[in-house]
């Protein structure tokens, strides 16, 4: 097939991505806000911040997993036209949502006395504690906006959420300038304030995508009183959500137990991993932009029964992840010296950060393919063997390397972004795999 008839695709993939990619990137530039203004109270500081989102990050990839589930739903009822099965899709996927987000809570809060018992420095885990608890409860509205943004994206309405997101991290933005340093009369609450400020932010994300969705004309109707809570589509929700919630879980975890391998060899490398994740964050959301597109259009090939379109459109979706991915690659590399500096101004954190960002610079590439491929996956509703794949990749491959080449003896914090690098590196080969050998099924039916 020639490349124009991938090609030719990137415009429709743009446009779908383009506003799904500026909320995630909108949740880390505030991420980023938070960490150059937590960063100026000193590494200890931002440390904290890193360490008490370790137990944040997994619960949210475990809730945030579940509400997956509503996207290829959506995108596959849509295809077929059944409106009232996208109307009884939404109102199941908020409520899973919901109390998915108050079993969160009540988790994280238990889970508390974990961070003392991962010889973490002392003084970042007594700034964590409280960090987390304020954040911890800001997953209720999340969960709520989670919904209700699968719920949009399933309709390809992607702008919706970008809209929300943006207003509500720019005040987000705000709230913590006030309160981390107490300016115009403002308590001065430090680590805390950024935890508020990140609660606050969210409540209005939701309330602030929920007046959109309920006052536009194509999706006002999906909000009316009528209730088609279904067993059927709960069980197909679970079925979908639980594999995806644990292939996120695996990935997460990976990642956390960087953060406390980092911990265990100072602060400095725990302030400089930050970084390194932080920077590697904000390029994979344009991944996780790609993701979700990829699970909507493959999701309407798969409703429309058009298999050869719904291999060429994923193609086309994987062709233009590569290309970014490369180009990701290369930013990193190049600004290796210079990224760091935007974070922090301690010569030794500068270093370490700089390492870690060589060994990033390589993954982008096998990080980005792997999101992308699993979003079409996820569009063709094949979960359990993703989540093998992700179960295979982090905890057997990925985890291993990074604790074992991790330690100060060896390579350190390089060692262990050497681990994460093989990790994503193999849940890419295999998910490919996985998608052709889907591809081939789909085109001999």
């Amino acid at each position: 097939m020639l490349l124009s008839q991938y090609t030719k695709e990137f415009g429709k993939n743009f446009s779908i991505a383009y506003p799904i990619i500026a909320g995630q990137v909108a949740h880390l530039l505030v991420a980023l806000a938070d960490n150059i203004m937590v960063g100026k109270l000193g590494a200890a500081a931002l440390a904290s911040v890193s360490l008490g989102n370790t137990l944040i990050f997994i619960a949210l990839s475990i809730g945030i997993g579940f509400s997956f589930a509503i996207t290829p739903l959506v995108a596959e009822a849509d295809g077929k036209r059944d409106i009232n099965a996208v109307k009884s899709i939404l109102q199941n996927g908020m409520l899973l949502c919901i109390v998915n987000g108050l079993l969160l809570v009540i988790l994280l809060l238990l889970a508390e006395p974990i961070l003392y018992k991962m010889d973490q420095p002392v003084e970042v885990v007594e700034l964590a504690i409280p960090y987390m608890r304020v954040v911890a409860f800001s997953l209720i509205p999340l969960m709520f906006f989670q919904a209700l943004k699968q719920f949009s994206d399933g309709l390809s309405l992607t702008r919706f959420a970008m809209y929300a997101t943006l207003i509500a991290n720019v005040i987000n933005i705000g709230v913590n300038y006030l309160l981390i340093y107490g300016e115009y009369g403002f308590p001065r609450l430090e680590v805390v304030g950024a935890a508020y400020g990140t609660l606050i932010s969210r409540l209005l994300m939701a309330l602030l995508l929920f007046l959109l969705l309920l006052k536009d004309n194509k999706t006002r109707y999906y909000f009316t009183r009528t209730i088609l809570l279904s067993k059927k589509k709960m069980v197909s929700l679970l079925n979908i959500g639980l594999p995806t919630a644990l292939q996120m879980f695996f990935e997460v975890s990976l990642f956390t137990a960087a953060i406390f391998l980092s911990g265990v060899l100072g602060t400095n490398v725990q302030a400089a991993n930050q970084i390194a994740l932080n920077l590697s964050a904000i390029t994979f959301m344009v991944g996780v932009g790609l993701s979700v597109t990829a699970t909507i259009r493959v999701g309407n090939q798969l409703g429309s029964r058009d298999h050869t379109e719904l291999i060429r459109i994923a193609r086309s979706i994987f062709l233009m992840a590569l290309i970014l991915d490369v180009a990701f690659a290369m930013a990193f590399y190049f600004g290796r010296d210079l990224l760091p500096q935007v974070y922090i101004d301690d010569p030794d954190v500068i270093v370490i950060a700089s390492s870690m960002l060589i060994v990033a610079a390589i993954f982008q590439v096998s990080d980005g393919i792997q999101v992308v491929v699993l979003g079409a996956l996820r569009g063709l509703q094949d979960v359990w063997v993703p989540s093998l794949i992700c179960f295979v990749a982090y905890a057997c491959i990925g985890f291993p390397i990074a604790y074992y080449f991790g330690s100060a003896d060896l390579l350190g914090g390089v060692g262990i972004w050497i681990g994460l690098l093989s990790g994503l590196t193999i849940s890419a080969i295999l998910m490919y795999v996985r998608f052709r050998i889907l591809s081939s099924r789909l085109l001999s039916c």
